[in-house]
């Protein structure tokens, strides 16, 4: 069988057709296998957790121990001698201002009182008689019937006889003062104690004998010792602590926590503060003022003082796990937009439970690791654990 020339030449030329053809199928296929089955290159940044920095009115506090002390507290004292005769009140129950407490003995006083009236009588019998005196001598002398060393006698009788009443009204206002005293009432409406004298007791004189105490418990004091470092701090944020301050929305107040650790519901506010600093402690002393109107505060019991020092408006806060603290100082780490790293000192305010404020270092802006930061170098790059929004970070 014999082919001419041309024949043969398409037959070689559609044979190589063909190889091209097959060849680029085969290439096709081995690229896509490499695509398909290539290992990917490991992703070696660090994975970390990250959180924007945030702003918050932080309240700063300061916790002190405290001492409860009545308002107002008041020895009741025996003004007059004579016997205890009765008790008018039920001990430890509330009594109110005015009220009859004990009752002293009053016959020597009642005397007392019965003679002055006479004695006043008296003295009045004379002033009279001094006056008329002296009303009848004045037309005498004035018709040369009297001399005038007559008239001056009686104008001085008269005088005299003037002073000896106000003296007679002085000696009984002083009488029925004593014989009111014989009855011994409460100054202020409070709760009064126990008794300190028992009935048929002679009692003394000028306040010698203590018969009961009378508290005023509806409000207390709480008194408590602040250390001279929270004044000074206080006083670089304008606080001025025991002083209110009319511009501010806030004054210095206290809340405290009774002894089963439960927080009292109501708050006081400082009304004082010592003006100088006990050298051996290095404290001053501060006074609060609470209601008290269920009687759940105690004079003399002490109890944990939290004292409002502060409030921080706009303060920069982080986690207190996102700070570390080396020699140089506190840092903290913070993610820049390209997502790399930069190791910044920070300076620290006040901690509060766990978080810590942030006084100079980091803007509002910023972006922080707060977890995984020990596998970091400045300047490396970081994995977060959720995608960051660049925006965010920027």
């Amino acid at each position: 069988m014999r082919f001419n020339v041309e024949e043969t030449g398409a037959l070689v030329k559609r044979h190589k057709t063909v190889l091209i053809a097959a060849a680029v199928v085969l290439l096709a296929g081995l690229s896509a296998w490499y695509v398909l089955h290539r290992r990917k290159e490991p992703d070696i940044r660090p994975v970390v957790d990250v959180e924007k920095v945030t702003t918050d009115d932080v309240k700063i506090y300061g916790e002190y121990v405290g001492r409860i002390r009545a308002q107002q507290f008041v020895e009741v004292r025996a003004r007059v001698e004579g016997y205890l005769e009765k008790m008018l009140f039920e001990e430890g129950s509330l009594v109110t201002k005015g009220q009859p407490l004990f009752i002293i003995n009053s016959d020597q006083y009642k005397a007392k009182v019965d003679k002055a009236k006479a004695q006043l009588k008296k003295d009045e019998a004379q002033e009279s008689k001094a006056k008329r005196d002296v009303e009848r001598l004045k037309p005498l002398y004035e018709q040369n019937a009297a001399s005038q060393l007559d008239l001056d006698n009686a104008i001085a009788a008269y005088e005299s006889a003037q002073a000896n009443v106000a003296m007679s009204q002085a000696d009984l206002a002083q009488a029925e003062l004593e014989l009111a005293y014989t009855t011994v009432r409460s100054p202020f409406s409070g709760r009064i104690s126990e008794r300190n004298a028992d009935i048929g007791t002679l009692l003394g004189p000028n306040g010698k004998s203590l018969l009961a105490t009378v508290v005023k418990s509806d409000t207390v004091l709480v008194d408590f010792s602040m250390t001279a470092l929270d004044y000074l701090r206080s006083q670089r944020k304008n606080v001025r602590i025991g002083e209110r301050d009319s511009t501010r929305s806030w004054q210095p107040s206290v809340t405290i926590t009774l002894a089963d650790n439960s927080v009292y519901p109501y708050t006081g506010l400082v009304d004082f503060a010592e003006p100088q600093v006990d050298p051996k402690t290095g404290t001053f002393s501060v006074r609060a003022e609470l209601p008290n109107p269920d009687q759940q505060l105690l004079p003399g019991q002490f109890t944990k003082v939290k004292l409002l020092l502060n409030i921080q408006e706009g303060a920069i806060v982080v986690p207190r796990k996102a700070v570390s603290i080396e020699k140089g100082g506190a840092y903290i780490w913070v993610v820049r937009s390209d997502e790399t790293v930069e190791k910044r000192f920070i300076e620290l305010g006040s901690e509060l439970d766990n978080r810590i404020i942030v006084e100079r270092g980091l803007g509002k802006e910023d972006v922080i690791v707060t977890e995984g930061y020990h596998k970091l170098t400045p300047g490396i790059k970081i994995r977060p654990v959720q995608t960051l929004d660049p925006v965010a970070i920027k």
